[in-house]
């Protein structure tokens, strides 16, 4: 979250706060102006070249050292298109042409601020590849190669060309190409990072401060009653496209389950990959001998409790007191 003003662009107030469209917002008592704090618009760069795609090493953190797609925030005085050629020669060297607009994600998550990511397909028609502006490296990645990318975005946006990408060129024609296959299993030490991007999805999850993932981290790694299932896809780069954790709650007369923290990535939504995450943990609850399995609706949005009560699941009143 970017830090808030504290006086009125306007007229220099002082800014107190109100609640304006159901949230407390900045706001000024002597003008009346009330603060936003709205998404920053960016772009993503899918540059086709020589069969493959190019990626840049950052050079800069976050995430310095780790291969991604070009990207760059869009300037005030420019559209959304002109960002792009502009960010693709600065950072690869390459003066391109847009071929087509691919896709609109959003990063509420960061880093480092939310935003939309705007991405496109481009194709070179001049220029060098060479590193530019914050990039340490570049180079051209055929399919095979394309490594884990570090944001949730760009991994979205790589699976989702690899998925349309045939016999050497995109599928220009956009016909409908069913999703790859995926399957469930149990999360490993090294599918932290893209959990933590499926966990960041979930609103409540947003204001969570470094010391809270910190946290979050140690119960992933080391506690013995928190189990995660991810849901990640079989093809040639697998990608982590769901999750869901399962904590286990013992008292002196019964064992429970307490269902937690389930995301699926956008593009992955109303494709089965829930349903299949929840029925791994009804099948681990049993295992486990879980007589009674509750799930935190407050969570969730009207879509999500829906999907719960289908499934069998039923509101009933907690007494339950909020520590901090």
């Amino acid at each position: 979250m970017p830090p808030q003003p504290k006086y009125c662009p306007i007229c220099s107030a002082e800014l107190g706060e109100r609640e304006e469209g159901g949230r407390i917002r900045p706001a000024c008592d002597n003008c009346g102006y009330v603060h936003y704090i709205n998404p920053v618009p960016g772009v993503g760069l899918v540059i086709e070249k020589d069969g493959g795609v190019v990626l840049i090493q950052r050079g800069q953190p976050p995430h310095q050292g780790e291969w991604t797609l070009p990207s760059g925030f869009v300037e005030a005085d420019e559209s959304a298109e002109e960002a792009a050629i502009r960010e693709a020669e600065e950072e690869t060297g390459l003066k391109t042409e847009i071929i087509e607009m691919v896709g609109v994600n959003s990063f509420p998550e960061g880093p480092p601020v939310s935003g939309i990511m705007i991405f496109y397909r481009l194709r070179p028609i001049g220029g060098t590849l060479q590193a530019g502006d914050d990039a340490a490296d570049v180079r051209v990645f055929q399919p095979d190669e394309i490594p884990l990318l570090p944001f949730r975005t760009h991994r979205e946006m790589i699976a989702e060309w690899l998925e349309k990408y045939a016999e050497g060129s995109y599928n220009s024609q956009r016909q409908k190409i069913p999703k790859s296959p995926f399957r469930i299993r149990r999360a490993q030490p090294a599918d932290w990072e893209q959990i933590t991007g499926l966990l960041s999805l979930i609103p409540a999850n947003r204001h969570l401060l470094q010391a809270d993932w910190k946290a979050c981290e140690q119960r992933f790694f080391e506690s013995d009653t928190v189990e995660v299932f991810v849901a990640e896809t079989t093809g040639q780069n697998p990608l982590i496209i769901g999750c869901v954790a399962l904590s286990i709650v013992r008292s002196l007369t019964e064992n429970r389950g307490f269902i937690n923290d389930m995301a699926v990535l956008p593009t992955w939504q109303r494709h089965g990959v829930g349903a299949e995450l929840l029925e791994a943990v009804l099948r681990r609850a049993h295992e486990r001998n879980l007589r009674i399995l509750m799930v935190n609706a407050e969570r969730g949005n009207e879509q999500a409790r829906a999907f719960y009560a289908a499934l069998g699941f039923t509101e009933v009143s907690i007494m339950y007191l909020k520590i901090r």
